[in-house]
């Protein structure tokens, strides 16, 4: 098992799609990659000698992946946070950040529905009753 970048890839699978399990690195990265080092992208990843391991190790240091990519994005989001900017408040409100509607979609982002003030017939009938009383 070849271990990239802290990840360690699946063993059947073909370089090009392996790559793609280290956080940063998509389909057209790791085309590239594999481009750049010379290596065939539908080698599996079992089959990879350990100077193309080194190969794909030194080509990734160029590219930020994984741990400081990840600090980065968090730091830009509390970046926006701080300064209070409009997308900064939507990241604090856990809502859609690029303006996507509310009121119907987006339920990923907000979470299961939260019913508010919806009462059934026989309930409120009960209610009203004993309030008479």
């Amino acid at each position: 098992m070849a271990r990239i970048a802290g990840v360690d890839l699946a063993r059947n699978k073909r370089i090009e799609i392996a790559l793609c399990y280290i956080y940063g690195v998509g389909r057209s990265v790791a085309s590239k990659i594999l481009k750049d080092t010379g290596i065939n992208p539908d080698t599996k990843v079992h089959q990879l000698t350990e100077g193309d391991i080194k190969k794909l190790r030194e080509c990734l240091q160029t590219i930020k992946v994984e741990g400081d990519l990840r600090r980065d994005v968090s730091m830009n989001i509390k970046r926006l946070i701080d300064i209070g900017s409009y997308r900064g408040l939507r990241h604090k409100r856990s809502l859609p950040v690029r303006g996507q509607r509310t009121k119907t979609n987006s339920r990923t982002r907000k979470g299961p529905r939260k019913t508010v003030g919806v009462m059934r017939k026989e309930v409120k009938a009960i209610i009203d009753n004993a309030a008479k009383k």
